[in-house]
């Protein structure tokens, strides 16, 4: 009798404090969530960054997710892009004379790195579900800026094209992968912003390659390097610390994450801020779920858009440009100095895209899509003319910069439309970027000739019908997920009915 009592009453203090913790969890949880959805009145500073409008907590936690994502991210993309366009800053800098580049060679350059960066990018984001971040892609970035290097010590184009090609491999788990990250991390309102700022880094990647090249060419003949081998030594020595950096900083993602410089508390907004998204976490790979994803429209029109975008920006990954100012008489440094407004506008642009899209459009990511179409079609519509003045010319060229900024606009995008699956979410915005990729391995060998340069006709003509497209399938896209997002909520409004009727 006595065993019996003493029984019950330790599992009656087993209950009591089973409840207790339930409780204790809950109420953490409540209080957690008050944090995150407690938004003061809003005013005009959270127009200009939207922390400003959020809980102390939350603006805490946000500074330092900032502070690091965007760092490594910014200067990441930045040194993926100086190591990616260095090739053409080289070719026009006396690389094509010193190796005797003749023909299409420097579009077989490209064509490898392009090849290598196809075939690693869908396996890199569906390794990233599994393997740790913060060891993956800093590694990846060791591995192409020590690449980078070797291409100075090139004698042969065969040699050029094998490099291309690897650092092409290892270059492809960076920009899909952290796209991934920070769609991982960042809820609706702060997303184009984030993904805006970090696509930005590349276009400044692509203006301070054409500012190296041309300080660098003052090296000319120093300790037996020729200017273009010494651009890519120093891609090299700024490349190698940035991606140290990367093994001792990177948060992996808010499940799994061990980042030193949260707290517990900041762990657990972080993944309180996704449970309230709606964005699902890691999850294993099964038949069914290869079979839900390749049932919906989300893997097949997402990556049409970005393949459209990717390459209706085609003029501005050629050197287009340059070899027309080199056929003006302009000297080497202007040649790669000149071209870099492009880039600037691309910058600009970038952040008014985000900034416009997050603010004045509600989260809309289909107006600065259609006005990005738009002035593209004009551009290249002119330059297809090309029997035009040179006034005119140069802004058309200028122009095409309007173009390159929406890709984070796309990626933010997929992340929203593809939240309620993780591994879609990665599979997608994965394929987004390699299918891109495979149009621009052999359809710049078709319009972008560089026995053709620089009025490229074919390519101006085909710039056209492609911006055109992209509009197009925008306001497709835009269609369907409003199409599915009244679906759901009708669906959401007759289970709380039959709940309530129960």
């Amino acid at each position: 009798m006595v065993k019996s009592i003493d029984t019950d009453d330790k599992r009656a203090a087993s209950t009591t404090l089973s409840t207790a913790r339930s409780s204790s969890s809950s109420n953490e949880d409540d209080r957690i969530a008050r944090l995150i959805k407690h938004e003061p009145k809003a005013n005009w500073k959270s127009y200009f960054w939207d922390t400003l409008n959020k809980s102390p907590e939350e603006r805490r936690f946000l500074f330092k997710l900032d502070a690091v994502i965007l760092t490594l991210a910014s200067l990441g993309y930045f040194i993926k892009y100086l190591d990616q366009v260095n090739i053409n800053n080289a070719f026009v800098s006396g690389m094509k004379e010193d190796l005797k580049l003749l023909g299409n060679q420097l579009n077989y350059m490209q064509t490898c790195w392009t090849v290598g960066y196809v075939l690693g990018e869908i396996p890199s984001n569906m390794l990233l579900t599994r393997v740790r971040p913060s060891i993956w892609i800093p590694a990846c970035e060791v591995v192409w800026a020590i690449l980078t290097i070797l291409l100075a010590k090139c004698k042969t184009t065969t040699q050029v094209y094998v490099l291309r090609f690897f650092i092409g491999l290892a270059e492809s788990a960076f920009y899909p992968g952290m796209q991934y990250i920070i769609g991982s991390w960042y809820r609706k309102d702060e997303l184009a912003k984030r993904s805006c700022i970090f696509h930005a880094s590349g276009a400044i990647g692509t203006m301070f390659s054409g500012y190296l090249m041309a300080a660098v060419y003052k090296l000319d003949g120093k300790n037996g390097f020729k200017g273009w081998q010494w651009l890519f030594i120093i891609d090299t020595v700024i490349s190698l610390p940035v991606a140290i950096l990367g093994f001792f900083f990177f948060p992996d993602l808010p499940e799994i994450t061990k980042a030193w410089y949260f707290t517990p508390d900041e762990i657990a907004l972080a993944k309180k801020r996704m449970q309230l998204e709606g964005r699902a976490n890691r999850a294993p790979y099964t038949k069914a779920k290869f079979k839900k994803i390749f049932s919906s429209w989300h893997i097949y029109l997402l990556p049409i858009l970005y393949v459209l975008f990717n390459n209706g920006n085609g003029a501005t990954s050629q050197p287009a440009m340059q070899l027309w100012l080199k056929g003006k008489g302009y000297s080497v440094s202007q040649i790669n100095i000149y071209p870099t407004i492009t880039a600037a506008i691309t910058v600009v642009t970038t952040l008014i895209y985000a900034w416009t899209s997050d603010t004045i459009f509600r989260g809309a990511r289909w107006p600065p899509i259609l006005f990005s179409g738009v002035t593209l079609i004009i551009a290249y519509t002119s330059l297809a003319v090309w029997n035009i003045p040179d006034n005119w010319k140069w802004a058309c060229f200028l122009l095409l910069g309007v173009g390159g900024g929406i890709s984070g606009l796309t990626f933010a995008w997929a992340h929203e439309i593809c939240k309620d699956d993780n591994e879609e979410r990665a599979l997608v915005t994965g394929t987004m970027n390699e299918l891109a990729y495979v149009f621009q391995a052999w359809l710049p060998l078709l319009i972008w000739q560089q026995v053709e340069a620089p009025k490229y006709r074919k390519g101006y003509i085909t710039m056209v019908a492609i911006a055109a497209g992209m509009i197009f399938f925008a306001f497709l896209i835009r269609y369907l997920h409003r199409r599915d997002t009244r679906r759901k909520e009708l669906e959401r409004e007759g289970g709380l009915r039959d709940v309530v009727e129960a």
